[in-house]
């Protein structure tokens, strides 16, 4: 596999396992199973019903998950699921869902969530420049609130929960876009999450929902069928055309999470090694960058920082081009520099990367 592949920090979509690239290139002209181009297959085949049934229960297993939670694999990415929620739980509450708005993306699904109805911000981060986190379970939310929305990984400001969510009292809706499947989920804490798959799951046009068998009953007689989650788990993700080859490359990935990575502590802690080998690098650098979240609420998978003499970020990011490392923009919202460490970017690429920026930074500044 070329260099250029390994040295992807891109936030989305993100990098891939190297053996996964591998066999979907194979897969592209012909599956070993049918002599047939992944890109050709029906989602009406034997093939990918058996195929679908495999990534579910692949999902189960990573995350020690049983069948009172419900598994579909649905399109239009984390920004329906902004929709949906208000339109599928709080339909006929009285009383608005809570959200939390720590970042960009979750101040995107308050947004989204106040065109359905009214919202609860039982919290925001925007005085504090979204450098820090609450605490779910120490939020006022009042009795009978529909739900709790919060995004468990910032990808633009590089926030994260870090800890294991606690109860809150009420159903808790997780959109766990950029570090699902990182590291050991408490599942049984959620009453849903959801995860679109182009940051550690495979490329973009899945979005994987699990949802609590309980939340079901909420959701009001007379949804679209496309919009009901309903539909989609009753019809094993198979209701419209789905993305075959996307839910494919899903498949290849969590096969090696179970069998070459071990599963989601083995997962959590490589994960855990490549974010401190990076922090480490960048506090020594301290002097020269700035890192954005405060130290209790980095996240391990996207790193966001700024050169405090602004006219660096372009000589380093030709200088990173040049040694093809691809991805390192920060948002367009927050500028500056991002490094996204999702499941499949190596360790590896973490030290040269780590060793780049000390270089740089010794030459430079």
């Amino acid at each position: 596999m070329n260099k250029a592949n390994s040295l992807n920090f891109s936030g989305g979509p993100g990098a891939l396992p190297d053996s996964v690239l591998k066999q979907t290139q194979q897969a592209i002209i012909a599956l070993p199973e049918t002599g047939l181009s992944v890109l050709g297959m029906s989602h009406r085949t034997h093939w990918f019903r058996a195929l679908v049934q495999e990534a579910e229960d692949n999902i189960r297993a990573l995350l020690g998950v049983g069948r009172e939670y419900k598994i579909a694999f649905m399109q239009g990415g984390s920004s329906l699921q902004f929709a949906l929620l208000p339109m599928s739980f709080a339909h006929q509450s009285k009383i608005a869902p809570a959200y939390v708005t720590s970042g960009y993306w979750s101040g995107k699904a308050v947004a989204e969530a106040a065109r359905i109805g009214s919202v609860n911000e039982v919290w925001n981060g925007q005085e504090q420049r979204f450098r820090t986190l609450p605490q779910l379970s120490r939020l006022d939310i009042p009795e009978h609130t529909p739900y709790l929305h919060y995004i468990s990984n910032e990808t633009v400001e590089g926030l994260q929960f870090r800890k294991q969510t606690l109860p809150v009292g009420v159903p808790l809706i997780a959109d766990m876009s950029s570090d699902f499947l990182s590291r050991p989920c408490a599942i049984e804490a959620h009453s849903m999450v959801y995860a679109h798959a182009q940051k550690n799951l495979g490329p973009s046009g899945i979005t994987l929902t699990v949802v609590h068998e309980s939340m079901l009953d909420r959701i009001p007689a007379g949804m679209p069928a496309i919009l009901d989650m309903r539909t989609h788990i009753e019809h094993a993700s198979n209701y419209n055309t789905p993305p075959v080859f996307a839910i494919y490359v899903l498949t290849l990935v969590t096969r090696w999470m179970l069998n070459d990575i071990g599963g989601l502590e083995q997962m959590g802690a490589i994960n855990r090694r490549k974010a401190a080998t990076l922090y480490a690098a960048l506090d020594r650098l301290e002097d020269v960058v700035e890192l954005h979240a405060q130290p209790e609420f980095r996240s391990d998978m996207n790193v966001a920082f700024t050169f405090r003499d602004a006219s660096l970020t372009g000589h380093f990011l030709k200088h990173a081009r040049d040694r093809q490392m691809s991805g390192l923009e920060g948002h367009r919202s927050l500028g500056g520099l991002r490094v996204s460490l999702y499941n499949a970017v190596t360790q590896e690429a973490v030290d040269e990367l780590a060793a780049v920026l000390l270089e740089f930074c010794h030459v430079h500044a």
